[in-house]
């Protein structure tokens, strides 16, 4: 019979392909991993990995182990969480930061987070784009979403949650909106609003660049400090506005309407979380994240 840290070691090389990775994970010694791997393959019999000088791979026996053990081994470790809650007559909490209507939008990793940890409590809390490190370094929440660079020394980035065009919030009535296509250069003859608090440049840079793809200079126009603001300026066709493609869904306001330029970049939602404060329930939140993927149109 297997017994459990071997069986975490086969599913975490098996998610890995790779001893080195595996190894780090867990907090082990690459020879504990092998170890493991070849007492694990003498029991059963039978190769679970395939191995080159290169690479990594699972052999047929190996797939369909991971495949009758993933289910049972992560029942073992909610039911061993779940009781050693209701043993401390306590539930955990883990507070997330999220951006606007993101709490609708990440049901996919929130739904399986809560699945796999029902003794957990996500407590949510708005995180604004005019401060967005700010409660992550308050500690009045422990985990948080952000949108990519993230380039803060203290601040780990973690795995996508969301990966989508950007697009154009625009008013009903503005020229735009009477073009077949729109490009990334249009920014250039229009105003863009920006942070009224003070942010990252390089992070506002992603939706409130200083120049066009080709080179041409865009102008910074009214100051905001929530979507809301936003909207007004933009609704009054007093700027247009470069956003996350989810706004299209969430902010159907009257007096705007999104544009997708043809040659729009990719904005990537990812979760961040201090690096000094790091727990397990992070890295679990973390884990769903990977394991549902990002969302994506």
């Amino acid at each position: 019979m297997l017994e459990l840290r071997d069986i975490e070691i086969f599913l975490t090389l098996a998610e890995e392909l790779h001893f080195g990775r595996t190894a780090d994970r867990l907090h082990v010694s690459q020879a504990r991993v092998s170890q493991s791997i070849a007492k694990q393959e003498r029991r059963i019999g039978a190769r679970l990995f395939a191995r080159t000088s290169r690479r990594v791979e699972l052999t047929p026996i190996g797939a369909q182990l991971r495949e009758d053990l993933s289910a049972g081994y992560q029942q073992i470790l909610d039911g061993t969480r779940a009781a050693t809650a209701a043993a401390r007559g306590t539930t955990s909490t883990l507070a997330l930061g999220l951006h606007g209507p993101q709490a609708h939008y990440y049901t996919h990793v929130l739904d399986l987070f809560r699945a796999r940890h029902p003794d957990v409590r996500l407590r949510i809390q708005e995180i604004n784009f005019a401060d967005p490190f700010g409660a992550l370094r308050n500690g009045s929440v422990e985990v948080a979403t952000s949108w990519l660079p993230v380039r803060e020394p203290d601040l780990t980035v973690g795995p996508a949650v969301a990966i989508e065009p950007l697009v154009l919030m625009v008013a009903a009535d503005h020229p735009l909106t009477t073009r077949d296509r729109v490009s990334m250069e249009d920014l250039a003859d229009w105003q863009l609003p920006h942070s009224a608090a003070p942010i990252p440049e390089y992070w506002q840079q992603t939706l409130v660049p200083t120049h066009t793809p080709g080179g041409r200079p865009i102008r910074r126009g009214p100051k905001v400090s929530t979507i809301q603001e936003v909207a007004a300026v933009v609704a009054a066709g007093e700027a247009i506005c470069l956003i996350h493609g989810d706004a299209a869904q969430y902010y159907q306001w009257p007096g705007l309407r999104y544009l997708r330029p043809y040659d729009a970049p990719l904005g990537t939602w990812v979760l961040i979380w201090p690096t000094a404060g790091e727990t397990d329930l992070v890295q679990a939140l973390a884990q769903a994240a990977r394991d549902a993927g990002p969302h994506s149109r």
